[in-house]
């Protein structure tokens, strides 16, 4: 979880780069918060964003008080309950958690301090964890794995270490998760690039670091993601917030 907070009204319009989770922005403005504009849908309010939403800007004139919440995706099918119709969306979280989400607004806008913030949103997911899990362990196991390896990882090695056919993987996991092992892989690969690039790398040792061809593989694979060249990638103002706010899971300057 992060908190952002903008006490004087500015117009932005930032690009949203695509991140390999499920990310909940809820929107704890006093009077019109953040527009969410997903290839030309605008959304207000408090979302959820699925994997691979596009071409993503947030933006508007506005103060913005927003609690940020991502959730690996096995994790988010539980809590959300639907992950899979999610995938390439930006949808109200009204939408998705009916009154609980109004429900959830107001406490978090009544506390005191973020900390205090942290802990309602905290306890709130961990009711709704307490759902059946909504995705197989060797799913939640194979996405782990594409993680851990940066996307660097065989979809038929995963599925012998899970027992399934590469077949049979296939298929529940893209059911479940709504994005198939491949994909995901290359999701994977493209957020440490995209950091990589945030981090002031120069795009040649980015894509000899992130496992890419060449320099034009990675200038595909970003402009297919983010809908951007590496050169605004690297500029992107959010994985400079990612730098602050997660600098556990940002490459060093």
């Amino acid at each position: 979880m992060a908190g952002f907070r903008q006490r004087v009204p500015a117009f932005g319009n930032i690009a949203m780069v695509a991140h390999p989770s499920v990310t909940l922005l809820i929107d704890l403005s006093q009077g019109e918060g953040p527009v969410y504009d997903i290839n030309g849908r605008q959304q207000r309010g408090s979302v959820v964003v699925g994997l691979l939403p596009g071409d993503l800007r947030a933006g508007g004139r506005a103060r913005v008080d927003c609690l940020q919440i991502r959730l690996e995706p096995a994790v988010a099918a539980t809590v959300l309950g639907a992950t899979t119709e999610l995938s390439s969306m930006v949808v109200s979280l009204e939408d998705v958690w009916g009154r609980d989400a109004g429900r959830a607004e107001e406490r978090l806008c009544a506390a005191a301090s973020w900390d205090e913030r942290f802990t309602i949103a905290t306890e709130i997911l961990a009711r709704r964890l307490g759902n059946p899990a909504a995705v197989d362990p060797e799913v939640a196991y194979t996405w782990h794995r594409t993680l851990t390896s940066r996307g660097r990882v065989r979809v038929d090695g995963l599925a012998d270490a899970v027992g399934w056919s590469r077949k049979r993987l296939w298929s529940r996991f893209r059911s479940q998760l709504g994005i198939t092992p491949k994909r995901a892989a290359r999701l994977v690969r493209f957020d440490r690039a995209a950091h990589l690039l945030a981090a002031g790398h120069a795009a040649a040792d980015v894509a000899a670091e992130s496992g890419y061809v060449d320099q034009s593989h990675l200038h595909r694979e970003v402009k297919e993601f983010a809908g951007l060249t590496p050169t605004a990638v690297a500029a992107a103002p959010w994985l400079g917030i990612d730098d602050v706010a997660w600098p556990g899971s940002s490459p060093g300057r």
